[in-house]
């Protein structure tokens, strides 16, 4: 029998799988990234200058994850 000073406490480990507050700050970091991606591309096509291709794939990711956040489990 082990004695007080090397027992261990075992405990489970937290389940991030469900936690509302981390889901939340994913979506709005998606959210945000959609944004102003989008508000970047108004502004580069309003100032005559040409989007970029990474600008675009950038948005079009975030819009692909979002989607795949939200869309229910099957």
């Amino acid at each position: 029998m082990a004695d007080e000073s090397t027992r261990t406490v075992v405990t489970n480990p937290p389940d991030n799988q469900t936690d509302p507050t981390l889901y939340r700050m994913v979506v709005g970091g998606l959210i945000a990234t959609i944004l102003i991606t989008l508000v970047g591309g108004i502004a580069l096509t309003a100032l005559g200058k040409s989007l970029s291709d990474g600008l675009i794939a950038i948005g079009a990711g975030a819009i692909g994850a979002l989607a795949g956040l939200l869309a229910p489990a099957p």
